[in-house]
C-alpha cells in the first residue's frame, strides 16, 4: 500500500507541521523580544525591529527561487537540508555577540525558512490521496498558524529569563522536525518536469489573481494584528495582565478551527465558494472591528471569528494553486509564501502609516478596505474564468 493511501497518513505529516511551527514561531517571536535584545546588544528598538523586516523580505524574495532549485530534490532531503540551514541560522543568532552579526544570522535563518513551508506542503500533496489532499494541507499549514498561538506566547515566556534561549528553543524545534521527518517522512519524488512546464502556470492569469488576491488578504489581516495591542489596549488596560495573550490565542485558535474547515470544505465543495466565505467574511470581519475592541470579552468572540477567516484564506487559496498544476506545486507555494509575507510588510507598513490619519483603534477601516480589494479580485477572476468555461463548452459541442 503507498504511503498516500496508508492508514498512517498523519504520522508523516505531523513532524511537517511541527517544521511549519517553527518556522512561524521564528517569524513572529523576534517582536516580542525587540526591547531585550535591543538592550542586549547596544541597539535602538527601531534597529532591532529591521531583524523582523530582514527576516520577512528574505523570505519573500527567496522562496520561489529555493523552491524551484530544490524542486529535483525529494521532499525529504530539501526538507532536511532546509532545516539544517535553518537550524544553524538560529544558533548564530543566540551566539551573535553585536548587531551585525545577528543580522546576517537572520539573513541565513530565512534563506532555510524560505522552502521548509512550500517543500513540507508539496510533500503532504504528494503523499495524501486527491479527496484528501485538503485536510493534508490544513494540518501542515496548521503548524504554521498554531505558532501564533502558542509559539509567540510560550516563546516570550521563555524570552523573559534569557531572549537567546528562545532561539535556543526553536533550533530545538528544527531539529526535532529533520529527525521526524527522517524517521516518518518517505521519500516522496515529485514528477520529472521541464523548466518551461513548471513555469508554465505563471503565464496564467489566475495563478497571478491568487497570489495578488493572497498579499492584499494578507496586507488586510496583518494591518490590524500588528498593532492588536494597542488597538485593544482599551478592553485590556482595566483586566488582568495576561488579557492580550488570551486574545492572541482565541484568534490562534479561530485560525486553527479556520485551518480545519477550510481543508474540509475544499475537498468537497468548490474552492471558489470557499474562498468567498473566507475573503467576504474576513472583509466584514475586520470593517466592524472598531465596534468591538473596547470590551474584553466581545473582543475575544470576534478574535475567534477573524482568526478563522484568516485561517481558511490560507488554506484555501494555496489548494486552488496547486489544483491549477500539481506538478508545479513547489514553485506555486513557494511564490505564496512570498505573498504571505508581502502581505504582512504591507501590512505593517499600512497600519503604521494609517495611525497619521485614524484613530489606532480604526485601523480595520483600511485593513478592510485591503481585504476588499482582495474579495473583488477574486470575484472577477471567478466571473471571467465561469465565461471561459462556458464558451469552451459551448465550442466542444460545435465540434
Amino acid at each position: 500500500m503507498s504511503a498516500a493511501r496508508s492508514p498512517g497518513l498523519v504520522k508523516p505529516l505531523l513532524p511537517l507541521a511541527l517544521a511549519t511551527f517553527a518556522v512561524g514561531t521564528d517569524a513572529f517571536v523576534i517582536a516580542g523580544l525587540l526591547l531585550a535584545i535591543a538592550a542586549d546588544i547596544d541597539v535602538g528598538v527601531a534597529a532591532a525591529g529591521q531583524l523582523v523586516t530582514v527576516f520577512a523580505f528574505t523570505i519573500a524574495v527567496a522562496a520561489p527561487a529555493l523552491s524551484w532549485l530544490l524542486s529535483a530534490f525529494d521532499r525529504r532531503k530539501a526538507l532536511q537540508f532546509a532545516l539544517a540551514v535553518f537550524v544553524v541560522g538560529n544558533i548564530a543568532t543566540a551566539l551573535s555577540p553585536n548587531y551585525p552579526t545577528m543580522m546576517s544570522a537572520r539573513v541565513l535563518t530565512a534563506l532555510g525558512a524560505a522552502s521548509i513551508t512550500a517543500s513540507a506542503s508539496s510533500a503532504a500533496v504528494a503523499i495524501a490521496p486527491e479527496e484528501r489532499r485538503g485536510r493534508a494541507m490544513a494540518l501542515v499549514i496548521g503548524g504554521l498558524t498554531l505558532s501564533t498561538a502558542l509559539g509567540m506566547p510560550l516563546g516570550n515566556l521563555i524570552g523573559s529569563v534569557d531572549w537567546r534561549l528562545t532561539l535556543w528553543a526553536v533550533a530545538g524545534l528544527g531539529v526535532l522536525a529533520a529527525l521526524g521527518i527522517s524517521v516518518w517522512l518517505p521519500r516522496v519524488s515529485l514528477p520529472a518536469v521541464g523548466l518551461t512546464a513548471r513555469l508554465a502556470p505563471l503565464r496564467q492569469g489566475k495563478v497571478l489573481t491568487i497570489l495578488v488576491a493572497m498579499a492584499f488578504v494578507m496586507g488586510g489581516h496583518y494591518t490590524v494584528y500588528t498593532y492588536i495591542g494597542a488597538i485593544t489596549d482599551d478592553a485590556t488596560t482595566d483586566s488582568f495582565p495576561q488579557a492580550l495573550t488570551l486574545i492572541l490565542f482565541a484568534w490562534g485558535l479561530g485560525v486553527l478551527a479556520g485551518n480545519f474547515l477550510a481543508g474540509l470544505w475544499v475537498d468537497k465543495h468548490s474552492g471558489m465558494g470557499v474562498a468567498m466565505v473566507a475573503l467576504g467574511g474576513g472583509t466584514v470581519l475586520l470593517a466592524v472591528s472598531p465596534l468591538t475592541v473596547g470590551h474584553l470579552v466581545i473582543v475575544i468572540v470576534w478574535a475567534v471569528f477573524w482568526g478563522a477567516a484568516d485561517g481558511m484564506a490560507s488554506v484555501v487559496q494555496q489548494h486552488r494553486l496547486v489544483t491549477i498544476a500539481p506538478a508545479s506545486a513547489p514553485l506555486l507555494f513557494g511564490l505564496n509564501s512570498s505573498a504571505i509575507y508581502v502581505g504582512v510588510a504591507i501590512g505593517g507598513v499600512l497600519g503604521g502609516v494609517s495611525q497619521e490619519w485614524f484613530a489606532i483603534t480604526l485601523l480595520g477601516v483600511p485593513a478592510a478596505a485591503m481585504a476588499l480589494i482582495a474579495t473583488l479580485v477574486t470575484v472577477v477572476e471567478g466571473r471571467r474564468g465561469g465565461r471561459v468555461g462556458r464558451v469552451a463548452g459551448r465550442v466542444e459541442c460545435a465540434r
